[in-house]
Order: structure tokens, then sequence, then C-alpha cells
């Protein structure tokens, strides 16, 4: 069982991941997309890139059609290629080589190569370059002041009709290049809000917090 790729988009994207430009109604390849929200991405990726690990607590709100609203805690850790993600019902945690779903609540543990074979599950340092592939067109569409600090806002669009959703919206602080929210906007209606609260740089981390134990859960089915 593999999280499905917005929901992953959402979590891991912003930890991965000037003038205004108004969307262009033309886009229709990734060669179209905004140099004003290239420029942007850019600093985003190279600062976090900079960073040995980084470490991040963020707020999930998730609204789907007819359910009620959810909001949930989590925390990122991440490590190069290896990292762990922890929410309220289940973790996700990877060292590079298999990766480790844990469903808390059913008390079990399902493994995965971290290798993607089918293009729907990415690694955070995939999502950190996920602007760069042919797979969406962008645009700077907004910026304002939030909170006593600009802020610019950037809109994804895939350019596959098979794709989940139908944007991600993703808004960086201007001064200092770090993302402070990433909204998806699925197809069936959904939304997934990600509020980063609070980021880490450069923590060590012995090699056990990317890998699952049995200490974990001793009575999980593997």
């Amino acid at each position: 069982m593999k999280l499905k790729r917005a929901f992953l988009l959402t979590i891991l994207f912003a930890l991965g991941l000037t003038a205004i430009a108004q969307p262009r109604q033309d886009f229709t390849k990734s060669a179209d997309s905004d140099p004003a929200a290239k420029a942007v991405l850019d600093k985003v990726k190279t600062k976090y890139e900079a960073y040995q690990t980084l470490e991040a607590e963020f707020t999930l709100t998730i609204e789907i059609p007819e359910q009620p609203k959810e909001t949930q805690a989590g925390k990122l850790i991440q490590k190069g290629d290896q990292y762990r993600l922890d929410l309220q019902d289940q973790a996700v945690i990877s060292d590079g080589q298999s990766v480790w779903l844990y469903l808390k609540k059913n008390q079990e543990v399902q493994i995965n190569d971290a290798e993607p074979e089918d293009g729907e599950s990415l690694s955070p340092k995939d999502l950190l370059r996920i602007y760069e592939t042919e797979d969406f067109v962008y645009a700077l569409t907004n910026e304002f002041v939030e909170d006593g600090r600009t802020v610019q806002q950037i809109e994804f669009k895939p350019l596959s009709d098979d794709s989940e959703y139908a944007k991600i919206r993703l808004t960086v602080d201007k001064s200092n290049s770090t993302v402070k929210r990433i909204k998806t906007f699925a197809k069936d209606g959904a939304r997934y809000t990600l509020e980063m609260d609070k980021f880490t740089p450069n923590k060590a981390y012995p090699a056990s917090t990317f890998a699952w134990s049995k200490s974990e859960c001793p009575d999980c089915y593997v």
C-alpha cells in the first residue's frame, strides 16, 4: 500500500522543495512556465539542498467533501535519501533502500522497495526537484503581506489529464526563501493544506531514525 501521490506531494514538496506574473491561459508544456516563479523555486531548492539534515514540524488540514475537517500535527526528518515522516495514525520511514509504512491503529507494517516503480511514490529528494520535470506548468500568481511578512504564491498545474489533483499552491516567505504553506486541490474536491510550524536544519540523527524497529510496536504484523 502506498500513500496517494497527491498526499505525499502535499507533505514533502516543501522539504525536499521579483515581478508578479499572472497565469497564462496558453500554458501547455513545462517550458511555458513563468521565469519569475522558477527564480523563486531555485532559491528555495538551493537553500534546502545546502542542509545536511532537516527537521520540520507542521500542521496538516484535510478537507474532504461531506466529511468533517481533520487537522493533525506531523513531523518530517530528512537526511539525503533517508527520511522519517510521522503523522497521527501512520509513519513513513525510509533508509534510502526500503520504505516502511507503519499503520499505527492497525498495528501493521508494510515494507516496499524505495525505488519508485510506477511514479506514484516519490521521496522528499525527488519532490524537491519536481518543478524541474516536465510534469507541471507553474506561475508566480501573487505577492502580499501576511503576518507582517511579504510572501509569494506560486501555482502549479499538472499537465497530465490523469493527475489526481487540479492544482497546487505554494506560499514562500520572500525574505528567506522558506516555504510557509502548501495547498493541494484534488479533482475530487478534497483539499490538503500544510502549514509549516517549525523548521530546524543540521541536527544530528542516529541511523536508527531512518529504519523501522520492532521495538516501536512489538505486536505489529509485518
